[in-house]
């Protein structure tokens, strides 16, 4: 979602940083009690929600999926979707 519309509420989350396969730092906020991973940090004006974490998904239809060598056999991917194998450049 666009940066400027989001606003975290609640505990301050915990930073983690992680290496991502292209070689970039990513830091992911996550909860400080669970360590559920609730967000990115804004990148080129974007924030990048995890779906899980949002009260009510009923409005929500992924039509992106990255990583998907790793995705389990029985998951179907509807068509037109856009699918990366891995990270996307």
């Amino acid at each position: 979602m666009p940066e400027t519309g989001f606003r975290l509420t609640g505990l301050e989350p915990r930073r983690l940083q992680r290496m991502a396969d292209s070689g970039r730092a990513n830091t992911r906020l996550v909860c400080p009690e669970c360590a559920s991973w609730v967000c990115g940090t804004p990148r080129e004006g974007v924030v990048r929600l995890r779906g899980g974490t949002l009260d009510d998904t009923s409005w929500l239809r992924p039509t992106r999926h990255i990583w998907t060598r790793r995705k389990q056999a029985w998951v179907a991917i509807p068509e037109g979707d856009e699918v990366f194998e891995g990270q996307p450049g």
